[in-house]
């Protein structure tokens, strides 16, 4: 309790502050009797210590010392009964008093010094025990909030309304996650510091302080421990440090439940993010056997089918440390950062690349976003991150084909040895025209060019598309066909022969040869 609260206990009626007062606010924790002059050594910090002032009677300017050094151990005052052996207290006790700001009280004479000690170990008692039952009750009002599935939004505006300030909660990145009001302000002055790579010191303090210059509008910030490593914080819009004890343990009991509701989230966001990651994987190795049954998983994810972006990204010289566990620890944080950052994208990973889907705005700017998110990885980490992005996708069933384009441009880029660098798939051939035809009408034309084929046997299909495939690529050279197939040229003319047979057409015509070119990439494209 203060020592103002002490002044207020009715036992200590006679009491009276005879200097120091601007000290009022100091906090008495415990007290004690001045029975020998080096009491000093004995006496604690936020320690009231009470004396009859016998050891210094004839010497009453030694009371200098003790008080300098009493101020210097951080006790809360000093009560003296000046008028059982002191005639007076000497000016300059009072003076370094008043300029130490260190409280001197002045004691009843016709109270004991023993029942002072009684009654302020009593009053003490009594308002921890009232603290204790406060506490108590504000963290089963808060964490009722919670196991009622009102969240901590509804915990922060209760919060709010007790403590009489408004209140937000930020990220270890200094990102906003909830907020009782629209605080522009701190808003933007967080936004400013983050661009910075800012990093509050939260080592061995319970709160931070701060006021913005512009508006000299104070806030407190109250760290929050959620997981081993991580971090946020309760910002209370007003600096309330040295505030009112029992607004400082309400404080500390919503931190209390916000810590394991934080915890909860994080654990259900990993667990929908596995969820997430297996669907996606899923996906790739193409181990749903329908489209309708493939869209219909993405519409459970929230995953459009419009037109998006695949990237791909991968940290760059995560070799390089000492063990596995710190390795997959960095990756996950920085991916886990990333993922908070993407705004208008879906995030996955899958081994040590993490992949987000980027949805095509007109305001929006892929290069751009990524370039943030470099500098950003860098700011914070200090670490640096490459992309690969592959060409449009129009579709979600298009995503797939256009991961393994992401995949290979980041490749490309790791190839050409290159760091931090945003690589984008380059389109080989007319597979990417021939993807913006709908799957069933590219399916129709494989079958309607190539259906003679269909009718031998597997392995005689398989030799015969293989030897026209190559025979096209070689310009219909017979000599070459045969050099790159290992056969005999008197092979590759009577193949030749039966594929002109069963198509029923000549491959001298150029616009067979085009129809027998197509088709023959959807069947690498479509994968038949």
């Amino acid at each position: 309790m203060k020592v103002s609260e002490l002044l207020a206990v009715p036992h200590f009626a006679g009491m009276n502050m005879i200097a120091g007062a601007s000290g009022k606010e100091r906090e008495v924790h415990t007290v004690n009797m001045m029975d020998a002059p080096d009491i000093i050594h004995f006496l604690n910090q936020n320690e009231l210590l009470v004396t009859t002032a016998y050891h210094v009677k004839d010497h009453p300017d030694q009371l200098t010392e003790l008080i300098r050094m009493m101020s210097e151990k951080g006790c809360a005052a000093l009560g003296i009964k000046t008028k059982r052996f002191l005639k007076e207290i000497p000016q300059s006790v009072i003076d370094l008093a008043n300029e130490l700001s260190f409280p001197i009280i002045d004691l009843p004479i016709e109270i004991s010094l023993g029942e002072i000690v009684n009654h302020t170990l009593r009053a003490i008692s009594d308002k921890r025990a009232t603290e204790l039952s406060l506490a108590f009750e504000t963290h089963k009002q808060f964490t009722q909030l919670i196991l009622q599935g009102k969240g901590i939004p509804k915990l922060l505006q209760d919060l709010s309304q007790t403590i009489g300030y408004p209140v937000q909660l930020i990220n270890q990145h200094l990102k906003p996650i909830f907020k009782t009001n629209s605080d522009s302000e701190l808003f933007t002055f967080m936004n400013s510091i983050r661009k910075e790579a800012f990093t509050l010191s939260v080592k061995n303090t319970s709160s931070i302080a701060f006021s913005l210059r512009a508006t000299r509008q104070a806030y407190t910030l109250f760290p929050i421990y959620f997981s081993e490593k991580k971090i946020g914080f309760l910002s209370v819009m007003g600096d309330i440090q040295h505030y009112n004890p029992s607004t400082l343990l309400t404080i500390d009991q919503a931190i209390n439940v916000i810590s394991f509701a934080l915890m909860k989230e994080q654990a259900l966001k990993q667990q929908t993010r596995s969820i997430r990651n297996d669907f996606f994987l899923r996906f790739i190795d193409g181990a749903f056997p329908s489209e309708t049954e493939t869209l219909h998983r993405a519409a459970e994810f929230s995953l459009p089918n419009n037109q998006m972006y695949v990237v791909a990204g991968k940290l760059d010289d995560t070799d390089r440390y000492f063990t596995y566990t710190e390795r997959q620890q960095t990756i996950d944080d920085i991916y886990e950062f990333i993922e908070d950052e993407v705004n208008k994208g879906h995030f996955f990973t899958l081994g040590d690349c993490c992949i987000i889907l980027f949805e095509i705005h007109q305001d929006s700017s892929i290069e751009k976003s990524l370039l943030q998110l470099q500098s950003m990885v860098l700011s914070y980490f200090d670490k640096t991150i490459s992309f690969g992005v592959s060409n449009i996708s129009h579709t979600f069933l298009q995503t797939k084909h256009a991961y393994k384009e992401a995949l290979d441009a980041l490749k490309q880029g790791e190839l050409l040895k290159k760091t931090n660098f945003i690589q984008t798939f380059q389109t080989k051939d007319v597979i990417e025209l021939l993807r913006l035809i709908p799957e069933k009408e590219l399916k129709t034309f494989y079958r309607y060019t190539l259906q003679g084929f269909f009718q031998s046997k597997a392995e005689e299909e398989q030799t015969l598309l293989e030897t026209l495939s190559v025979f096209l690529d070689t310009n219909c050279q017979i000599s070459e066909t045969a050099k790159r197939l290992f056969v005999h040229r008197n092979t590759v003319v009577y193949r030749i022969e039966k594929c002109e047979e069963i198509l029923g057409k000549s491959l001298k015509e150029s616009e067979t040869t085009l129809q027998l070119r197509i088709a023959l990439r959807l069947k690498t494209l479509l994968e038949l």
